[in-house]
């Protein structure tokens, strides 16, 4: 937000991360929209410009995954590319076990035709007001997005980086220990674990019932029993589950009773006489 001339404090982009992340349990991305929202209100940051900045952030995000997932199949190739290959057949095969050119066509051809009406409808309604809106919204997350280039602190962001999906790798892997059954797997297990555990994330509110699955799913290619490595993915999720609920009700609790506060210390400071 610094390249766009905006510094929020600490402490509210601290309660706004953890509040999006409680919200997200219920609701998924409706914590990327609390969080703009949030961010707008108390340090009076532009929401499309800040929704930019979390396009920019989630395709950060995307990027770190695939390394992550380019890393688990140099190391577990065999693992990585048979559960991979069984997804893909879900994906992209009739009952019958054979590709299906259907699905691909019909998510190809609503595709195109969505860019199409979007394309007129913007050329040919230009001057109304819903229009004009959007397009501001659109421009502003543009300028959020393409932010990134004027990184103040680029390496920085880099390092920090690293050290997010580093802590993810490590926690997942201490969190293999939690059950007997999946104690002493190595660092390249977990780093499977996590790559697909993040698609369980991805597809339902906050993980529920998908991490854990396809934590137990990708175990079982390591030669651990369904129930062991679902016990695990369940233990995992759920620690993460009390501590997001727990700190992001916290966080819910203080961010009016913090603001209120720091407005009136502006007030009681107004008039004062100078030094």
């Amino acid at each position: 937000m610094r390249p766009m001339g905006y510094a929020p404090s600490f402490i509210n982009t601290f309660f706004a991360v953890m509040i999006g992340y409680l919200a997200n349990l219920a609701v998924p991305r409706l914590g990327e929209v609390l969080k703009c929202t949030i961010l707008a209100k108390y340090e009076k940051v532009p929401a499309e410009k800040l929704v930019g900045t979390i396009v920019a952030e989630r395709a950060f995000d995307v990027i770190s995954l695939a390394i992550v997932f380019l890393i688990a199949f140099i190391t577990q190739f065999g693992i990585v590319g048979e559960y991979a290959g069984q997804i893909f057949d879900q994906l992209l095969k009739n009952k019958s076990g054979h590709f299906s050119s259907t699905k691909v066509f019909i998510a190809v051809g609503i595709l195109s035709i969505l860019f199409i009406v979007l394309k007129v409808w913007f050329r040919q309604f230009a001057h109304l007001a819903i229009v004009i809106f959007i397009k501001k919204i659109l421009r502003g997350i543009w300028e959020g997005v393409t932010s990134i280039r004027n990184l103040q602190q680029k390496w920085t962001f880099i390092f920090y980086t690293v050290a997010i999906w580093s802590m993810y790798i490590l926690g997942t892997w201490v969190g293999l220990y939690a059950t007997a059954g999946t104690a002493g797997l190595s660092l390249a297990d977990a780093i499977t674990v996590l790559a697909f555990a993040s698609i369980g994330m991805i597809v339902t509110p906050g993980g529920i019932g998908a991490y854990a699955y396809f934590i137990a799913k990708v175990l079982e290619k390591s030669d651990i029993p369904f129930e062991i490595g679902y016990a695990n993915g369940t233990l995992q999720w759920f620690a993460q589950f009390l501590i997001v609920v727990v700190i992001g009700s916290i966080c819910l609790t203080l961010l009016p009773w913090y603001n209120k506060k720091k407005v009136g210390s502006i007030e009681s400071g107004v008039g004062s006489p100078e030094l």
